[in-house]
């Protein structure tokens, strides 16, 4: 996963940094938001120190001109010029990279020791029931509609386990539970989120369009909006047909894509019940999907999961429901095969991503939490 790559123009890294925001997009399981933000915000940092470095380094370069730099990006593995690729062929949890001063530094997330769980019972039998049970609840669940000039609010709690590499001496870590907090205006073009494992300041930063390169992006199943959603099919068929079509050449198959995109949705967005419930009888549809006695979120509930298994990174991606009220309480990943070369530091059982829902509700205002509300 380590390369050695030759230096570059800043104007290059610009290209590439816009090339990879769009490529992100596409990733696989292993949690597409999260990594996503945090990504683009390490890579955004790691630009400006390198052109902060420009000048200091012109005297070595140039003494040295044939000496190639070795550049290393934390989660996922990423190295320039070959993003995109790059981004493709990653299966599992990223890596973070320190050592002689050029690795980018970690988030302002505590590290501890790999997260682990037992794998549990997977099994077909009573996948319909389940989920109709899951849908039913979805569909009777107290919804506000979000009213212009509101905010979708959502808590969480999250932790993540990774590849770390020090002084080329890779182990495995995991970025200790955090919480984290966003709040997005119903067309999607505002928004805030307080995330340490993204951005250092208790205040957080903004997710307000237009961006930094004054693109708006249009709202789509990837980054969608509670406008969009509501605008979505609730039939169950003509949903997944849409699902497959748009997420064509994503993920590692087809339909693990499908599986990891609805889990998206579900996990931080909003979706009308109508298309909450469509949503889960959507999933019932994908071939693969079992059933996981036990399943315990970040927030440490035990629950039962639906889940399915992506059969190229070996990871077990589970939603997990309150046994008893079939509430949607958060989703993890999980190490089920055993890998090759130096992802065979991750076994069997580690918890490669862990979150879990403690608060979602529609406020009056940005940075307004439930609990502020008059």
């Amino acid at each position: 996963m380590n390369a050695n790559t030759s230096r570059q123009h800043p104007a290059e890294w610009d290209q590439e940094a816009q090339l990879l925001a769009q490529t992100a997009r596409d990733l696989p399981t292993g949690r597409h938001e999260f990594q996503r933000e945090r990504l683009m915000a390490q890579i955004h940092e790691q630009i400006q120190r390198e052109e902060r470095k420009e000048r200091e380094e012109h005297t070595a370069a140039t003494a040295a001109p044939g000496k190639a730099r070795r550049f290393r990006l934390p989660r996922p593995a990423i190295t320039l010029p070959a993003m995109a690729v790059a981004l493709s062929a990653v299966v599992v949890a990223g890596m973070v990279t320190s050592g002689g001063g050029e690795g980018v530094r970690e988030s302002g997330v505590a590290t501890g020791p790999a997260l682990t769980t037992d794998l549990g019972t997977a099994t077909t039998k009573g996948v319909p029931q389940l989920i109709d049970q899951i849908s039913l609840a979805a569909a009777e669940s107290d919804h506000p509609t979000v009213k212009p000039g509101q905010y979708i609010y959502i808590e969480s709690v999250a932790a993540d386990t990774f590849l770390k590499t020090v002084d080329d001496k890779t182990s495995l870590a995991s970025h200790k539970l955090h919480r984290r907090q966003i709040w997005q205006s119903p067309d999607g073009v505002k928004g805030w989120l307080i995330d340490p494992a993204v951005n250092d300041s208790p205040e957080g930063e903004t997710l307000s369009l237009p961006d930094e390169q004054g693109n708006t992006p249009k709202a789509d199943l990837g980054g969608p909006s509670y406008d969009y959603l509501a605008k979505l099919t609730t039939d169950p068929d003509a949903l997944l047909a849409k699902i497959y079509k748009e997420t064509k050449g994503q993920g590692n198959s087809p339909d693990q894509q499908a599986f990891a995109t609805i889990g998206d949705l579900l996990s931080e967005s909003y979706p009308p019940p109508e298309l909450y419930s469509a949503l889960f009888e959507a999933a019932a549809r994908i071939p693969g999907v079992v059933v996981v006695d036990d399943a315990v979120d970040a927030a440490g509930r035990h629950g039962v999961a639906v889940a399915r298994l992506d059969e190229m990174s070996g990871q077990r991606e589970e939603w997990i429901f309150d046994r008893k009220t079939h509430v949607y309480l958060g989703e993890r990943s999980v190490q089920v095969k055993q890998l090759k070369g130096e992802e065979a530091l991750i076994k069997p059982g580690t918890v490669t991503f862990t979150m879990a829902i403690k608060n979602r509700a529609v406020v009056d205002g940005m940075k307004q939490t439930p609990s502020q509300a008059g």
